[in-house]
């Protein structure tokens, strides 16, 4: 009995060290997507416009995606996605990637993949249990650029924008044909049994204290776009005033 006893506790303790490993790894994938997500958006050329960002219903980011020219190895094709809620962003999600033929380009050790979804159903996307780029969700290259015109179709009916670059570099892949499908076990780790992927996007479960530096860098990316805006705006009233004052 003994005997017994003393073996439920040590798989216990294992289960509850591995348990911890797995959570120390969605953490460090945090931690990467939020350094993504901010340095794509330190590049004044070739961020993602304010006006895009206005639009998105969530952000979803994939660090590392290819790496010495392999896909998907190892660590890689696994991201966070987070979307927007009554009372701001909600609790990050964990997916994978995997799939499809777009292949990488050559000398490019890695690529980091940033994805602006778009409306209603483009959330409904990140809910259900897997889809597929280009096929279930429509998917264009995001334009790029603080100069980058609003009006411009920017194949708004696309659901899903990517962004991906590496070294500082935009690349314009699409990734059509790679299938994105939640990573449970990852999300099981996170927020335990009743932490879903639906209810973590839907706003039902807080965000964790470990998830706040992937969050600030989505709401400083938000900033940005705001600052922006507004500084745009008042140059063209300030403009307008000029123009206006010389008429007289």
């Amino acid at each position: 009995m003994k005997r017994a006893v003393v073996v439920l506790a040590l798989l216990g303790f294992a289960f509850q060290c591995l348990a911890e490993s797995d959570r120390e790894k969605d953490i460090n994938r945090l931690d990467k997507a939020a350094r993504s997500l901010h340095e794509l958006m330190s590049a004044p050329d070739q961020r993602i416009p304010d006006h895009v960002l206005k639009h998105a219903r969530c952000l979803a980011v994939v660090p590392h995606l290819v790496k010495g020219g392999f896909v998907f190895g190892g660590e890689e094709g696994k991201g966070v996605a987070t979307c927007r809620t009554a009372t701001g962003w909600s609790a990050p999600t964990f997916f994978e990637m995997g799939g499809g033929s777009w292949g990488t380009q050559f000398g490019v050790e890695s690529v980091d993949l940033v994805m602006v979804v778009r409306g209603r159903e483009g959330m409904q996307k990140l809910l259900s249990s897997k889809f597929e780029l280009g096929r279930d969700a429509s998917a264009a290259v995001g334009p790029v650029g603080r100069h980058s015109s609003e009006n411009v179709d920017l194949k708004m009916n696309a659901l899903i924008l990517t962004y991906s670059h590496a070294k500082g570099a935009f690349l314009g892949m699409t990734f059509d044909g790679a299938v994105v499908r939640p990573d449970n076990s990852a999300q099981r780790a996170m927020y335990g049994a009743r932490g879903t992927t639906s209810r973590a996007l839907l706003g039902e479960i807080p965000p964790p204290a470990s998830a706040r530096p992937f969050l600030i860098a989505v709401r400083g990316a938000e900033g940005r776009a705001v600052a922006h805006r507004s500084g745009r705006h008042a140059r063209t009233h300030t403009r307008a005033l000029h123009e206006t004052a010389s008429a007289h």
